[in-house]
This record gives structure tokens, sequence and C-alpha cells, in this order.
């Protein structure tokens, strides 16, 4: 592991810039697991703006040969059109920064604040994006396999036995491994989100926008092994550094609002 600042499995309430530029060393980082804010809209102490451009290049920069960082993000809804912000930050982050867009998955949820109306314009939204970015190809994918396979234990499925080579001579027929029970699940992951289901601290749900636990220990199962360095540079609630520290991996973590310090501490603290 790179000596990192006496900052390894500590979070810091400052701009996450000065955190990148100063306490976490160049090509460092296994696993950045994040929500950033959405479409430049979110204010943070009166004075903090989303420099977007600047923290994908330094979280590039930070990022192992073969890290990934998973982008979870949305997009808002502005006089009836929606701002694709998401996707222009997918195309800096390949086109700027040269990262791979390695997979883009969704984060679906069982519902939504928001529900469509008869009479309205759109279908209920319930999903946001989740882009996996990889630095070269991702050195660690532990593919979680929980779709479960309907033919599983068979292996053929004609009767026939034998089968005939090229020279048309008469031959065993080859037996195939019997198929799984389970096979790697679709880039389409659906959680029940809401209080008492996204996380199991109360605390947690002070936060105004949290994503769930499971969400985050997928990912980093995915991702990482242990010992990997897991990096949130908007902590928010703190479910990715909790889940890290709870499966084992290091991390690091900054948020830029104060106020939302003490859920953090108490969140790890329960772990």
């Amino acid at each position: 592991m790179i000596k990192i600042d006496n900052a390894l499995n500590s979070y810091y309430i400052e701009d996450c810039i000065y955190t990148l530029e100063n306490r976490i060393p160049d090509n460092s980082i296994d696993l950045v697991l994040t929500s950033p804010p959405y479409d430049d809209i979110r204010n943070y102490n009166n004075n903090y703006c989303f420099d977007f451009e600047t923290i994908a290049q330094l979280l590039t920069k930070k990022l192992k040969e073969g890290g990934v960082i998973v982008w979870v993000v949305g997009d808002a809804t502005i006089k009836g059109s929606e701002t694709g912000t998401s996707f222009k930050q997918a195309l800096y982050f390949k086109n700027e920064c040269g990262l791979r867009i390695h997979d883009t998955m969704i984060f679906q949820k069982n519902t939504t604040t928001f529900p469509a109306r008869h009479k309205g314009k759109r279908y209920t939204q319930i999903f946001e994006y989740m882009f996996i970015f990889s630095k070269g190809t991702p050195a660690i994918a532990n593919l979680i396999c929980d779709k479960p396979n309907r033919w599983a234990g068979t292996t053929n499925f004609a009767k026939q036995k034998t089968d005939r080579d090229k020279s048309d001579n008469l031959v065993a027929k080859k037996k195939f491994k019997p198929i799984p029970d389970f096979s790697p699940r679709i880039n389409i992951w659906t959680y029940i989100t809401g209080k008492g289901f996204s996380g199991n601290d109360d605390i947690a749900y002070e936060h105004p926008a949290i994503f769930p636990e499971r969400l985050a220990e997928d990912h980093i199962k995915t991702w990482t092994n242990e010992g990997g360095l897991v990096y949130d540079p908007f902590v928010g609630s703190g479910t990715t550094l909790k889940m890290a520290k709870f499966l084992k991996r290091n991390f690091i973590g900054t948020e830029i609002n104060s106020e939302y310090e003490y859920i953090i501490r108490e969140r790890l603290k329960n772990v």
C-alpha cells in the first residue's frame, strides 16, 4: 500500500480538490465510488460550486492503472427538458481524461417521489446511471453471480452420445461441463429504497439523499479485493465509507458540508 499522508481510513471535511491535491498520491486509488452533485445546481456552505472538470482530472490522476470509477448520477429536468449532464460528464471522462467507459449500468429504484400523472407528458422516472470508468482494463472484476440459471446442472441437451469428426469417423460426443446454478447478474441493479431499506442506521436518513448500502457493497465487492483503497469525494451520509470498512477495504472520504459530519462519524462508529 502506498503511504498516504495520515489519510488512510479517514474522512475530511473540506473541498475534495484539496484532498486530492494534498493528501492522496498519484496512482494509488483502486476504486472511486460516489454520487456527485447533479447539474452544478447545488451550492455548499454558500461558497462552493461543483468544479466537475478539475475533479475529474484529479480523480483520473489518482486512480491506479486498472482502477475503476463508479459515477452514480442523474439529470435534472429544467423547463421540460433533461439536461443531459450525465452524458456530458461521461464523455469528458472518456475524451478529456482518457478513461474507458467500461459499462453503462442502471440503478433502478422500486419507487419514486414524483410518479407520473395520467395527464402528464412523461413516464415515471425511477433510475440513475452508474457509469463505470476504468483506467485501462479493470484490474479486478469479481462479478456477482446471483442470476439463477433455468437449465442448471444440465450438460448436453441432445440425447445423441456420438458425433462424427472431420474424417466422418464416429466419435464420442464431447460432454460439456454442467451449467452452473447461477450466472453473473445483468447490468441493471434494482434496490428497494427508502427508510429501513437503504440502510440500517436511523441517523443516515437525516441526510436528504442516501444511496442503498447494498449498492455500495456490490460495487466494492466487484471492483476491489480486501485491503484495496476506496475513495469517495462526496461522502454525504457516509455510505461508501461504511461499506468499505465493513468489507475490510481501506477508505478515504471527503465531504464539503460540515453539517453532515456527525452522521458520517456515527455510521462509521457503528460498523
